[in-house]
């Protein structure tokens, strides 16, 4: 009998030890989703609500924001509104998507990615509030922040209250790098005037938008954020303790969002492999010509901060080299605190052009390809500039020299 007891108590330490250490048992920080359940839905009681939501719209234990709110005591879920991959993510990037019913609760599901991007009078038609819960990865070139900027401009024009659930910045709210869009580039993927990366969460960029009267004509919505609780600035993703949901296909564990600044935008040429198509999405620069050792020793001597590289040989499944055999490098990031993210594509393609002079990326590419790569830059300037000396020394300036003037006026809407 004693030995018995012993064993169960052995077995429920062990149980304790393992399930402390989990995680996902560790609630450093509870969402905007997670705090209004716990204050009882009061903002949304009583309301018929439409929600803006995707598959990271979920709580700790992975129950989606629809399902919770269509069961909440009090509120009314009555419409449902899907950006780009949908409400419950079933379609690919750039996938034009139409209207449609949500199987799981009957409830109409109004594309946001499709012939119309901003919700119309007829959309929000029986709507007494318009909820926003989307996980952000902190950098501007991701098409859920300009479907959170037209919404609030339809919520504004039809005089609709709209609620931000926040969600943490997985790139933390200390970094900004890159510069601001300037008129003329501004496209779905660099809607805003707003750094490369941020450092806003998704409830304090809605309020800077609507604060800075960035929204169209001027307009300010009748905004209202439900704060996170535990939420630190300087926090990794990993330090929240929440489960990461793929925010995207691309997209799918946290650390990728790190990766997608680094190569992302080099990746809009088309004529080189940054792992999309492969298993490491964003992680790698890889071409059938590059001479993946030397290019790896090139960048590991330059001594970046927080990064090192890794020769790689791999043959994409789909998308760029397709079915070829390229080599080049994997990125690592060491120390993401130190790593310059978003310049780390410009010190790659520095390097490569001091191997090979004669492969000049910018020239092989469609000219289509170079006027998006300038409208997710938010500027003709850095590739002007960069192609001029392949030299990132040469860009530096022009890319973080509008940083500090962006971060006074972005202070004023911080929430935490």
């Amino acid at each position: 009998m004693k030995k018995r007891i012993h064993v169960t108590i052995a077995l429920f330490l062990a149980i304790f030890i393992v399930n402390s250490s989990c995680p996902a048992q560790n609630r450093t920080v509870s969402t905007g989703l997670e705090v209004l359940r716990e204050s009882g839905f009061e903002a949304l009681k009583g309301k018929r609500v439409g929600l803006i939501t995707n598959p990271t719209g979920v709580d700790h234990e992975l129950r989606s924001g629809v399902d919770i709110l269509f069961r909440a005591p009090g509120v009314k879920l009555s419409a449902l509104y899907g950006p780009e991959h949908g409400v419950r993510g079933e379609y690919t990037a750039g996938e034009i998507i139409g209207s449609s019913v949500d199987p799981a609760t009957g409830l109409r599901v109004y594309s946001l990615y499709g012939s119309t991007r901003k919700p119309t009078k007829a959309m929000l038609e029986g709507i007494d509030v318009l909820v926003y819960d989307i996980q952000d990865i902190g950098s501007r070139s991701y098409t859920f922040i300009s479907t959170l900027g037209l919404a609030m401009e339809a919520a504004a024009e039809n005089k609709i209250p709209f609620v931000v659930l926040d969600r943490p910045n997985p790139l933390g709210g200390v970094r900004m790098e890159g510069p601001l869009v300037e008129p003329g580039f501004t496209s779905f993927v660099s809607q805003y005037p707003i750094p490369y990366v941020h450092a806003m969460t998704t409830g304090e960029l809605a309020a800077f938008l609507n604060g800075e009267g960035l929204l169209a004509n001027g307009v300010r919505c009748d905004l209202k954020v439900v704060k996170m609780e535990g939420w630190k600035r300087d926090m990794g993703f990993s330090e929240t303790g929440l489960p990461w949901v793929p925010s995207s296909p691309h997209m799918p564990y946290a650390s990728t969002c790190l990766l997608y600044p680094a190569t992302g935008i080099i990746g809009e040429l088309y004529v080189a492999s940054i792992g999309v198509g492969y298993t490491t999405p964003f992680q790698t620069f890889a071409a059938e010509w590059i001479d993946a050792d030397s290019l790896a020793a090139n960048l590991n001597n330059l001594n970046l901060p927080g990064i090192r590289f890794r020769p790689v040989h791999y043959k994409p499944y789909y998308s760029v080299s397709q079915g070829k055999m390229v080599h080049g490098v994997q990125i690592h990031i060491m120390n993401e605190k130190t790593a310059p993210l978003s310049l780390i594509q410009f010190y790659i393609l520095q390097e490569v052009h001091k191997l090979r002079p004669g492969k000049d990326l910018f020239s092989m590419c469609e000219p289509s390809r170079l006027e998006m790569f300038d409208k997710v830059c938010g500027t003709d300037k850095i590739r002007k500039e960069f192609t001029r000396t392949f030299r990132v020394e040469s860009i530096v300036d022009l890319w973080n020299g509008q940083v500090n003037d962006f971060r006074t006026r972005a202070m004023k809407y911080f929430l935490y």
